[in-house]
């Protein structure tokens, strides 16, 4: 998908809604248990009630992997049937991947190729620690995005990505001038250095936590046109009205990550009924959000 394919869907919903799909099986209602693919089940049910509302799907890769085969049958079920349906929406592969060069080609494969892994995703999360080794490969896939791990909502984000370089600061005590490219951040550093590897905003996309949002406008002043994946909305305390208003651009540049304030917003029978309601509401607000900020 094409970054204006991307936005005339926001458009259309007037939403930037993205639900992951963190389907548990332990957590999924228990009638469910009975039919011969739960998770699937579930998974269709949820996107069936939501998908009016929502631009983007993001199943996290470790509630399938977790469960062998039968698990990838239901994330390979699950995005073939995103795929099928007459409303397009962007699908995200939350699989945090990163390694060397021999390796991200046949991950990049597993998640771009459907002819290779039966995947066929728009996009995937992609740790960029090993650097240019670990992103390039899924570069090379026409009209796939890289969502490139930046600022966490996790609390050992701070174990990292903060960390600013000591050097400058010594220098300067000696009245020696340091160039602010020296002086950021980890994260900072990360996401400028990526620029040099074949990343743009056609092509890639950043991690920002929704409870990091004190350092959004910063990140969005000096990325003005990169689209954003904003987790942490909801369940882990995030702002939806705080993110829109620092992180929004002219091209609303966000997709803010739902999981389980929408998917679990019931355990009974009516599951997927109350998930629409949630994704609903989300939609509204954001409605509001994208015409005050004069995007539609």
């Amino acid at each position: 998908m094409t970054r204006q394919e991307l936005y005339n869907i926001i458009k259309n919903k007037r939403s930037f809604l993205c639900v992951g799909l963190d389907s548990d099986i332990n957590k999924i209602p228990k009638f469910l248990l009975k039919e011969e693919d739960p998770v699937f089940e579930f998974n269709k049910r949820i996107i069936d009630a939501t998908i009016d509302y929502t631009v983007a799907y993001k199943p996290n890769i470790a509630f399938y992997e977790s469960r062998g085969v039968k698990g990838w049958q239901s994330l390979e079920k699950t995005i073939k049937y995103i795929n099928s349906l007459d409303q397009k929406v962007f699908t995200i592969a939350d699989a945090k991947r990163g390694d060397i060069g021999n390796t991200s080609k046949q991950y990049a494969k597993t998640f771009f190729d459907p002819e290779s892994s039966g995947l066929d995703f728009d996009a995937v999360t992609v740790s960029p620690y090993m650097g240019s080794d670990s992103v390039k490969p899924f570069l090379e896939f026409k009209n796939k995005w890289v969502i490139i791990l930046a600022l966490t909502s996790n609390e050992g984000s701070y174990d990292f990505q903060y960390i600013q370089p000591q050097v400058p600061a010594a220098l300067e005590r000696f009245g020696i001038k340091v160039k602010r490219e020296s002086r950021k951040k980890l994260f900072e550093q990360v996401m400028t250095k990526s620029l040099l590897w074949g990343c743009n905003e056609e092509n890639t996309m950043f991690v920002i936590g929704a409870t990091k949002v004190e350092m959004l406008a910063g990140v969005r002043l000096n990325f003005p046109n990169n689209f954003f994946l904003v987790p942490g909305v909801g369940a882990q305390g995030g702002s939806l009205q705080e993110v829109a208003e620092a992180g929004m651009n002219s091209k609303c540049g966000l997709l803010v990550n739902s999981s389980r304030g929408i998917i679990y917003a019931s355990d009974k029978e009516d599951f997927d009924i109350k998930a629409g309601e949630k994704a609903k509401d989300l939609q509204m607000q954001m409605e509001k959000f994208l015409f005050y900020s004069k995007v539609l």
